[in-house]
């Protein structure tokens, strides 16, 4: 996970103070300034949503305007799951 993490410019995770990801860590990657794509670590599970916030600094701190979950255990070798998350970045 750490390759993909990497590759597509994911932030370092952090820990959500919203409670939209139910206080867990969270890792993001910028798709434009309000769209973003966020993984969600549970444990040793990654969930993958896209999001949409006012603003980058309100990731982790306010919940999101629009929440979608796109993926629930991510799991790279996946092909389904590499395809929507390339469907966002490419």
């Amino acid at each position: 996970m750490e390759n993909i993490f990497k590759y597509f410019d994911f932030s370092p995770f952090k820990k959500d103070y919203s409670n939209a990801f139910n206080g867990n860590q969270i890792s993001y990657s910028e798709l434009n300034a309000q769209h973003f794509l966020i993984f969600e670590k549970e444990k040793a599970i990654f969930n993958l949503y896209v999001s949409k916030y006012s603003a980058k600094v309100d990731i982790g701190n306010k919940p999101p305007e629009i929440l979608e979950l796109l993926v629930t255990n991510y799991d790279k070798s996946n092909p389904e799951h590499r395809i929507a998350l390339r469907r966002y970045l490419g």
